[in-house]
């Protein structure tokens, strides 16, 4: 059941495009179920194109598709970081390597605290600024050497044990 306030929120999307165009507003759909429950479960996917009219596979397509879409729960901060030939040829692998073990957890896994979600993107369109990485989908980070690296995350820590 979509909640009245989503309903609205859908609906402002959808408005954007011709009546008969509605399933265009499937990746706006997706972020706002994304944005108040923090990730994209297959009974939301259902429930997205239940309501823009599509085949419940042609919004699991674009959610599967898009690294922005997280299919389970992520962490706080959701690390991604380039393997693309260009930054594979610039310690990207390296670069993956390094946070696999100051995180100890592997590509794809989130630690226990539930702070961090290692994830390997595609091309993020900043090859000569290689390796670079994406963090919560949102902040660019580049030259991101073992040092950088390191900052990143102490930084993201020490931030987080202010909060607490």
């Amino acid at each position: 059941m979509i909640s009245e306030p989503t309903k609205a929120r859908f609906d402002r999307e959808v408005a954007k495009y011709p009546a008969d165009q509605k399933q265009s507003a499937v990746m706006a759909c997706l972020a706002i179920v994304q944005q108040e429950q923090g990730f994209v479960s297959a009974e939301s996917e259902k429930l997205v194109a239940d309501y823009l009219g599509m085949a419940p596979i042609a919004v699991h397509e674009v959610t599967t598709f898009y690294n922005m879409y997280n299919q389970r729960p992520v962490g706080k901060y959701k690390l991604n970081v380039c393997t693309n030939l260009p930054c594979q040829l610039r310690d990207g692998a390296k670069a993956l390597k390094h946070l696999e073990h100051k995180l100890g957890i592997a590509m794809g896994e989130t630690t226990a605290d539930g702070l961090f979600t290692l994830q390997q993107s595609e091309c993020l369109g900043a090859c000569a600024d290689s390796p670079v990485m994406l963090v919560n989908d949102v902040t660019m980070c580049s030259f991101m050497n073992n040092e950088k690296l390191d900052q990143l995350i102490d930084g993201l820590k020490s931030a987080e044990a202010k909060v607490l």
